[in-house]
């Protein structure tokens, strides 16, 4: 399976796991586990969990060392 090289223009605007996964280049279980309260945040459909790019980015910014 090819695996996309996302950009964060390129990003959707909802997020999938595995798309996170491609996108940090690690694997979708880790994504899971970082979909937990005070990590990553998602919301629910159903049995899927999804991810607002806006709150990805803020996320990803939030995580960077000085």
């Amino acid at each position: 399976m090819k695996k996309n090289n996302y950009t964060t223009e390129t990003l959707p605007e909802i997020l999938t796991a595995q798309v996170i996964a491609d996108y940090l280049q690690i694997s979708r279980r880790r994504v899971y586990e970082l979909m937990r309260p005070g990590e990553i945040p998602f919301f629910d459909i159903g049995y899927s969990k999804r991810v607002i790019k806006h709150d990805f980015i803020k996320w990803i910014a939030s995580r960077k060392v000085s």
